[in-house]
């Protein structure tokens, strides 16, 4: 059964740790869809698509998604450069940047932190042996406390595309491995043992994520926010973020959400389809490589 969070209309939890300030702007948010939709856009200055402010937005969050919170505790101004030359070394240390799944995963790190108020689990970095190491399994782990104090798994997957068709038909696979119970149960025991004791709610997500819960309870409290991005004809054939695009922009996304919803996705999970439509993928990973190389430097 897909169904819906209910709380997702509601503004964002609280989270322990700082954030930065909102970037992307909530054009379409769908809750009565199944899955839910939420489609966000990265604006335009002087006519042009706001590409370089968007890779500086993301570059923000960089220490949030490298780092643990015992990590954090130690960060202060003294140390700021040692900690984001270190982080971005962390994230990605070869020049074939164009080949990797670091950016996306730092997009959906940001974009379910400010829209969904949740708190990293586990810094996806740490899951790597090896510098520049591909990390398989969802490209999230997060939670989110409820209303009523009930905690929720957030594992996300990203398909930094620049053609929705493939992101689409990609995605749709993955979802439907990553829901076999056999391989949750692997990668759960992998969260388990990566789990900073500092983050708050250490204790609780062992529990649930522990051998002995069932998976029915599991699935009643899992959530996986789908990232897509892709190259749009409506954003790149637009200058300004005014009512006319607005429209044009709902009605292509509604019409991606479709095409999405018509795929063999599993149903025992609740999936929240999140659209990131871009003027120009490769500029942006221009720019974001650009953030990164300064990054390293420091």
């Amino acid at each position: 059964m897909r169904g819906l969070l209910g709380c997702v209309a509601s503004p964002p939890r609280m989270t322990n740790r700082p954030t930065p300030k909102p970037f992307l702007e909530v054009i379409v948010r769908d809750v009565g869809l199944e899955p839910a939709l939420l489609a966000l856009c990265a604006g335009f200055e002087a006519g042009v698509w706001r590409s370089d402010a968007l890779a500086r937005h993301v570059f923000e969050w960089l220490a949030d998604f490298a780092f643990t919170d015992s990590e954090l505790d130690d960060f202060d101004p003294a140390s700021a450069a040692e900690f984001l030359a270190r982080a971005a070394k962390a994230v990605y240390q070869s020049d074939r940047y164009e080949r990797r799944g670091e950016f996306g995963e730092m997009l959906l790190h940001a974009i379910i932190r400010q829209e969904f108020g949740s708190e990293p689990a586990i810094s996806k970095v740490f899951f790597k042996d090896a510098l520049n190491a591909t990390v398989h399994g969802f490209d999230a782990v997060h939670v989110v406390e409820t209303d009523d104090g009930e905690l929720e798994l957030w594992l996300g997957e990203v398909k930094f595309y620049g053609d929705i068709t493939d992101a689409m038909v990609a995605v749709a696979r993955e979802l439907r491995d990553h829901a076999e119970r056999d391989w949750l149960r692997n990668e759960f025991l992998l969260v388990a043992n990566k789990v900073d004791d500092a983050m708050p709610h250490a204790v609780a997500l062992r529990a649930l994520v522990h051998r002995n819960t069932s998976m029915d309870e599991i699935f009643a409290r899992m959530r996986i926010p789908v990232l897509l991005t892709y190259d749009s004809e409506t954003v790149g054939a637009s200058a300004a973020l005014d009512a006319v695009y607005r429209a044009r922009f709902e009605q292509e996304v509604r019409e991606y959400h479709r095409r999405f919803a018509r795929k063999r996705l599993p149903e025992e999970v609740v999936i929240h389809l999140i659209l990131l439509p871009l003027a120009d993928k490769q500029r942006l990973v221009a720019a974001l490589d650009e953030k990164l190389r300064h990054y390293r430097e420091l």
